[in-house]
């Protein structure tokens, strides 16, 4: 047992030093490569029917101007009427060729049709990019909380995306490009 501590005390520093040296160089190099490659070569979404839920506001809302400014074809959605025609105003300045404003609720199945329908029927057809972000949070210790069902809500909502986007994706197209995003990813459960 020592010959073995002995000769892995010998071998094992300079070859993990040597081959630190010799891979690390050219693994930086490749994801250097890769990274200015991805952005040079990021996809035109001018003219692309792009559907966000939640885009009154936060996360969802910034992402409704920046598809504005590349000209992407807008569909919002959020439960806030006022603040999704605020955005939905900016997004036109900022660029869009049409954006269409739908008030409704993501934790509603026939919502989650009538979302779809619309944005489909108002774009010839097309839906091209699917963004959930539509989520509450609800931060609390979990020992804290008397009744579970005061989380059914989040449940809801995390379980109607996941649905949402793989029932339509389907439906409508195989290439749809969707994003799914919660706002408490389930660190808060854990």
């Amino acid at each position: 047992m020592d010959l073995i501590h002995k000769f892995l005390n010998l071998v094992a520093p300079p070859f993990t030093f040597f081959s630190l040296c010799f891979l690390l160089p050219p693994y930086y190099l490749y994801k250097a490569c890769a990274t200015a490659l991805r952005y040079l070569t990021s996809e035109d979404v001018s003219g692309k029917v792009v559907l966000i839920t939640g885009a009154s506001s936060g996360i969802g809302e910034h992402l409704a101007y920046e598809y504005a400014s590349r000209g992407a074809c807008l569909s919002l959605v959020a439960r806030r009427e006022v603040g999704l025609r605020d955005v939905a105003e900016v997004a036109l300045e900022l660029g869009s060729p049409k954006v269409i404003s739908i008030v409704a609720d993501v934790q509603n199945v026939d919502d989650c049709r009538r979302i779809v329908d619309e944005t489909v029927n108002q774009f010839g057809g097309r839906l091209d990019h699917l963004v959930n972000n539509a989520g509450i949070s609800s931060v609390c210790n979990f020992e804290d909380v008397a009744d579970i069902t005061s989380f059914r809500t989040i449940m809801v909502i995390s379980c109607t995306k996941s649905h949402f986007s793989s029932a339509f994706k389907l439906r409508f197209s195989p290439q749809l490009f969707s994003f799914c995003r919660t706002p408490t990813s389930g660190d808060r459960f854990t």
